[in-house]
């Protein structure tokens, strides 16, 4: 691992001073932290754009909605558990809509589809979800749903698009100084793993809470 550039020490001391001030400034929702990124060195337009996931060990968004695109067995699990889902009838009738389909790829910030469904949701919605970037995980009669649910929302995204900078939620103001500490040090190691010249690409780290100042790592 390359994550000799950043101390632990001064990471954990950045995490120690964002929380103390979100306690300091308590909002009425739950504040999401961002890990920002900079970087250099690299031209998007010829350069490969990187992009991969990772399960961190704790779950930055607790909040995030997952809608189950199931078969009648699926359904019922999912009905039992009290999360949201979509049966195949229920998608027909949106009758191929782009702007119904659009709906419901926004009302969600996530979906799970059974494998018997997968194949027909390109038929079912048209490349909707995909271009929403929440085409649904698969998952299978044995899978437990909400296991499969939170890996979702532990796992997080690094793509590199048009512009030279990141932000990904990689926790929230409720954890402990060492689960946040945990989930940065694995996103920001993970990070400079997909870089071309590793740290060389890194221009700058920063960690910030929804409403409160950026603490910088690098």
């Amino acid at each position: 691992m390359s994550g000799s550039k950043i101390q632990v020490s001064l990471v954990r001391e950045e995490v120690r001073t964002l929380l103390a001030a979100s306690v300091e400034n308590k909002r009425k929702f739950v504040e999401t932290v961002e890990l920002q990124i900079g970087l250099k060195n690299y031209d998007p337009q010829r350069d490969k754009r990187f992009s991969g996931t990772i399960k961190l060990p704790n779950i930055p968004r607790p909040k995030m909605t997952v809608c189950l695109l199931g078969d009648a067995h699926d359904c019922d699990k999912a009905k039992e558990m009290d999360m949201p889902f979509r049966s195949a009838d229920d998608l027909k009738k949106l009758n191929k809509n782009k702007k119904l389909i659009k709906k419901l790829a926004a009302s969600h910030d996530a979906f799970l589809a059974s494998e018997t469904m997968i194949k027909q949701i390109p038929r079912l919605l048209g490349p909707g979800l995909h271009k929403a970037g929440k085409f649904p995980t698969p998952v299978s009669h044995n899978d437990d749903l909400a296991a499969r649910a939170d890996e979702i929302r532990a796992t997080i995204k690094f793509q590199l698009k048009k512009v030279l900078c990141l932000a990904v939620a990689i926790g929230n103001v409720t954890m402990t100084e060492d689960e946040l500490l945990g989930n940065i040090m694995l996103a920001v190691n993970f990070l400079v793993s997909l870089l071309k010249k590793r740290w060389q690409n890194v221009k700058s780290l920063y960690i910030k809470s929804t409403m409160g100042k950026p603490h910088r790592l690098y």
